[in-house]
Formats: C-alpha cells, sequence, structure tokens
C-alpha cells in the first residue's frame, strides 16, 4: 500500500502522464469528427443522434473515458496480482466465442449480448500483455533459455490460435507485435532477422517467379531467393562465429560459382540455374554442419538450420500459396504484390480508398464534404477504412497532423516504458507501444495500398465499442502502472 491512503489519489494525479493523456484526448476528438464524416449522409440533419454512427460514437468514447477513469482510481499492483487470473478468463472467453452461432461477415468473433456486440479479440490484446509481462519478469526468467522463451512465446501464440478458430486472421496478426517487446528485452537479433528474411523471400519470391532471367528457364524470384539465403547466411556466420575467413568462403564461392553459370547460361546453353543454387546451397549447409561437429560451436548448426529452413519456407510458402489457398486469398495477395488489378473485386477497397484520399488534395475538402466517402465509394470506411476520410475531408495537411499524434504518442510511450522502475511495467509498456504502432503501421498501410488488407481498426478512430474500450483499457493500465512508480510503499 501507499504510505497514506488519504494521500494515495493525489499521488496518482501528480503522477500521472498528462501529456498521454492530452493525446489520447485529442485522439478521440479526431476520430469522433472522421467517424462523422466517414457515416454522414446527404439530407440527415443531426450528428449527434443515437440512431446515427457519430451519435453512438459518443456514447463509446463516453464510457471509454470513464473506464479509464476507473483504471486510473484501482490500485495498479492489481494488475500485477491478477494478471494470470485476466489472461485464464480472456483465453475461455476467447476459445467459447469459437462456437458462437453468430456470424458476422463471415467470422465468428463476436458474442452477441441482446443489443451488445463485443469481440473479446480486442480485450485480449490487454490480457496477453499482462500475462507475458508478469511471466518474464518472474524470478529466474533468462529469455536465452529455450524453455523460458518458448514459454513465453506460449503464452503469445495461444490467444493467436483461438483468434485463428474464429475465422478473424487479422486479429491475430497483431499478437506477433508482441515480438518487438521480446526484441527489447534480449530476443536474439538473429530471430527478428529471420522473420524479416521470411518476409523478403516471400514478396520476392512471388512477385518475380514466372518472370524469366535474359534468355535462360531461370526464374527471376527463385535465383533471387536463393542468391539470398547464401549471402545472408554468409552475413551470419561473421555476426555469429567470428570467422570471417568461413564467411568469405561461403560468399565468394556461392557468388562466384553462380555467377559463372549464369554467364554460361546466357551465352552458351541455356539451362534453369537454381539447380546449381540448390546445388551450392546444400554443399554450404554441409560445410556448416562440418566446422559445426569439428568445432563444437552450436551456432554453425543454427546458420545451417537458417539456411535449411529458409530454402523450406520458401518452396513451402509457393506450394500453399498456389495449392493451400483460397481463390479469394491468392487474388487478395497477387493484387498486393501488383500481379493482378482486380479493380472491381480484391482491390476494389484500395483503389477506392486511394482515390477518395488523392481527391483531398493539400488542405481537403472540409468536414462533411467529401464526395468518395458521402456516396459510400470506399467499402468499410468508417471502420477499417476510415484513413481514407481523413485524407479527403482533411487533406494531406490533416493526415499529416494525425501521423504526428501517433508519433508523439509513440514516442512518448517509449519514454514512459523506459523510465519504469520494475521490469512489470517496461515489459506491458513495450507490449502497448508494439500494439499500437503494428495497428498504425499496418491499418495507414492498407489504405494506402501499402501493406495487406487484413481488417484491423485504427486506434481511437475506427468506428465501435470493442476497439475503442480495448485501447483505452491497454493504455490506462499502463498509465496506472506508471503513475504509480514513485508511489513509497509500506
Amino acid at each position: 500500500m501507499a504510505q497514506s491512503d488519504n494521500k494515495q489519489p493525489a499521488g496518482i494525479l501528480r503522477s500521472l502522464d498528462w501529456w498521454t493523456i492530452g493525446i489520447y484526448l485529442a485522439l478521440l476528438c479526431f476520430g469522433w469528427i472522421s467517424v462523422c464524416g466517414a457515416s454522414y449522409t446527404y439530407g440527415d440533419n443531426d450528428i449527434f443522434s443515437l440512431g446515427a454512427r457519430s451519435g453512438m460514437q459518443i456514447i463509446w468514447i463516453g464510457t471509454s473515458i470513464a473506464l479509464g477513469f476507473v483504471i486510473l482510481m484501482m490500485d495498479d499492483r492489481f494488475f500485477d496480482t491478477f494478471a494470470y487470473v485476466i489472461y485464464a478468463v480472456l483465453i475461455l472467453l476467447l476459445f467459447a466465442t469459437i462456437f458462437n452461432p453468430h456470424s458476422i461477415k463471415g467470422s465468428h468473433s463476436w458474442l452477441v449480448l441482446g443489443p451488445l456486440r463485443l469481440q473479446p479479440a480486442e480485450f485480449g490484446k490487454f490480457a496477453t500483455a499482462l500475462a507475458v509481462a508478469k511471466f518474464m519478469c518472474s524470478y529466474g526468467f533468462n529469455i536465452h533459455k529455450m524453455k523460458h522463451f518458448m514459454a513465453a512465446m506460449g503464452i503469445i501464440i495461444l490467444p493467436m490460435i483461438c483468434i485463428v478458430g474464429q475465422r478473424e486472421t487479422g486479429s491475430a496478426l497483431v499478437y506477433s507485435a508482441f515480438f518487438l517487446m521480446l526484441y527489447r528485452e534480449g530476443m536474439p537479433g538473429a530471430i527478428l532477422f529471420t522473420g524479416v528474411s521470411m518476409v523478403v523471400y516471400f514478396v520476392v519470391g512471388i512477385k518475380y517467379e514466372n518472370v524469366t532471367m535474359w534468355d535462360t528457364y531461370t526464374s527471376v524470384g527463385k535465383f533471387t531467393v536463393l542468391l539470398l539465403v547464401q549471402i545472408f547466411t554468409a552475413g551470419l556466420v561473421n555476426s555469429y562465429t567470428g570467422n570471417r575467413k568461413h564467411a568469405l568462403i561461403i560468399l565468394c564461392y556461392s557468388v562466384g560459382i553462380t555467377l559463372i553459370f549464369a554467364l554460361f547460361s546466357t551465352y552458351i546453353i541455356p539451362f534453369d540455374i537454381v539447380w546449381v543454387q540448390l546445388l551450392l546451397c546444400a554443399v554450404m549447409i554441409g560445410f556448416l554442419v562440418y566446422h559445426g561437429l569439428r568445432t563444437r560451436f552450436r551456432n554453425y548448426f543454427l546458420i545451417s538450420i537458417f539456411a535449411m529452413g529458409s530454402i523450406a519456407f520458401f518452396y513451402s510458402a509457393d506450394y500453399v500459396l498456389n495449392n493451400v489457398m483460397e481463390p479469394h486469398q491468392r487474388v487478395r495477395i497477387n493484387v498486393l504484390l501488383g500481379l493482378d488489378e482486380d479493380l472491381a473485386g480484391a482491390g476494389y477497397n484500395v483503389h477506392q480508398s486511394e482515390i477518395a484520399i488523392g481527391s483531398g488534395g493539400l488542405q481537403g475538402k472540409g468536414f462533411l464534404n467529401g464526395t468518395q466517402t458521402k456516396l459510400k465509394f470506399v467499402p468499410e470506411q468508417d471502420t477499417d477504412f476510415i484513413f481514407c476520410t481523413v485524407g479527403e475531408e482533411e487533406g494531406f495537411l490533416g493526415s499529416a497532423g494525425v501521423l504526428l499524434l501517433f508519433l508523439m504518442l509513440i514516442l512518448r510511450l517509449i519514454h514512459l516504458a523506459e523510465r519504469q522502475p520494475f521490469k512489470f511495467g517496461r515489459i506491458y509498456g513495450y507490449c502497448v507501444l508494439s500494439v499500437f504502432l503494428f495497428h498504425l503501421f499496418i491499418n495507414v498501410g492498407m489504405v494506402l495500398g501499402l501493406t495487406p488488407v487484413i481488417g484491423i481498426p485504427l486506434p481511437f478512430f475506427s468506428y465501435g465499442g470493442s476497439s475503442l474500450w480495448g485501447f483505452t483499457i491497454l493504455l490506462f493500465i499502463f498509465l496506472r502502472i506508471d503513475a504509480g512508480r514513485n508511489l513509497v510503499r509500506s
């Protein structure tokens, strides 16, 4: 407890980070204005009516502020003490939702309680953040021990599995944002590098798979991916074994022999160079395993696993895309990679969103004067694609202002997380930061056609109570933990 109970509220108010609260309130205001613009129809007279989405959003905003106030009045140690209990309750709720008979747009992620609809996945984020923070600050935890790292991963992956079972893949992917927190807490950079490499393999390999190199039979996509595997492996050998000679051997032989056969295939006898590259990769992996056995240095084995896993991932991803995925999922990926346009189908939302943003120009068309949004050309324009309303009505300046507010929030969260005196608060803070950063990057990128359309809300902007409550709880728990950092305990 604090030293004196009657001094606790005053101490909390003095310790609260009012800058973050001010940014939160500003985002709520701009978010409501955007919901008004996105949901307004010509002829509507009352934007405050509860029959309109803008009116209902006021209710969600008011209840969110009240919820934030309640959280601030709680003891900050409550969240540490009951982290596992909160997590268990949310996991049970997420699991039960899989069998929910109510289907909304093909998803079983909503619980319908009379007139109220709740999406448990939005609340699972703060529960998961609390549980993983509790586990990682426990005595003896070491992220470099495989069993500890895998246990932390299990806490993160379990809700993802439940949400995928609800056919809500977009919401499940949000939980991958916790990798940023794990990296901050000491997760080996090689793991993060591996994740980024997989994305590069997929994008480059799939996009250029059917493009042939010069006058040969070689796929540019496969050739580039296998060359990247060799280059990345050489880099890892240099970084994690300290043996520059072995790194240069791998790099020079791989690139040199590949270049020789590429010239041979181009000017003498055309053939598929990929077979030569696969053979070089096999020799490279054998070289790493041999030196691992000879030196008994584990990193050689791990790097060989990286090389084998990279090749296996690329070929399995190619198989899954072409033989396992549903046609509409395949079309979405092809549209994102620029292989198809499909402006009337999978690319329609993004195309109309880009038109709306572009039509706003520098200063925008003004509040409630957007044409693309008023005529309902953009689907989901008050939820997943709400940022296009900002671009159309407020223009480039308004969009930049909103992004600047989010940037201020992100920087403020980093500052708050770094000043935490206890590991629990720091880990939870970076979980909050990671979730907000993921939502912002993916949602805005989705509207601009830069990231996949996976259907996640823009924090404090998208219409709906579940997402607004979920983000508010996530943020205000951290503000409450931060406010208790200087309280004297007895």
